[in-house]
């Protein structure tokens, strides 16, 4: 039963994951005349939806992203506890990076992955807006994007250790085990398996920084 719980909570974070937010603001300010996969950086992501259809549409497109991960990491510990949780938040960014409904082509999964951290690491979450946003407007960065994803998610993962090993309080999110950082690993895998591609191809978005 613990098994099956684990798969539920696992299915339900990737269902999650692949709602297709940036659509949905595609079909409201266009109509669905603009595809985000084909305009712009690419990248069904809030970020290219902020360059292409404007701040408004962008911003509410990174809340719904960010709501993605923290409401599958919700559901995954009503069906699997703890543990669900984590399982729950790592579908949900593998959902919105890969959804099957679109031939796996989906966004880089940061602002999901801000949702995860949200609900099951939020002592950190502050910390992990404050060092991505340092990160990216470090002076003399060609790829400030790329490097503010690379460092924040590499201190996100050390930090999670440290969580777990001292036993550190975590607010309102689980109690921090080994899960924490397994997952928080887990997830900077997927969204690095979006990064390094982008930075092969030298993707135009990453050439500027997040706002």
């Amino acid at each position: 039963m613990r098994l099956v719980r684990l798969m539920s909570a696992s299915l339900s974070g990737y269902l999650v994951g692949t709602l297709p937010s940036s659509d949905v603001a595609s079909r409201l300010a266009t109509g669905g005349s603009v595809d985000l996969r084909s305009a712009g950086s690419r990248n069904p992501g809030g970020m290219n939806v902020l360059r292409v259809l404007g701040r408004r549409a962008g911003r509410a497109v990174i809340v719904a992203d960010i709501g993605k991960g923290y409401v599958a990491c919700g559901l995954g510990r009503r069906l699997a506890g703890d543990v669900g949780a984590h399982v729950a938040g790592v579908a949900a960014v593998l959902g919105h990076c890969y959804p099957l409904w679109r031939r796996f082509r989906g966004g880089k999964g940061v602002a999901t992955s801000f949702g995860q951290c949200l609900y099951t690491f939020p002592a950190y979450a502050p910390i992990d807006v404050a060092v991505a946003l340092a990160a990216s407007r470090a002076p003399g960065l060609r790829r400030p994007a790329l490097v503010s994803v690379g460092v924040s998610s590499t201190a996100w993962l050390l930090a999670s250790v440290l969580w777990w090993t001292r036993g550190l309080p975590n607010l309102w999110g689980p109690r921090p085990t080994a899960a924490l950082p397994l997952a928080n690993a887990a997830t900077v895998l997927v969204i690095a398996s979006k990064a390094v591609p982008a930075l092969l191809r030298r993707d135009p978005a990453d050439l500027v920084a997040p706002r």
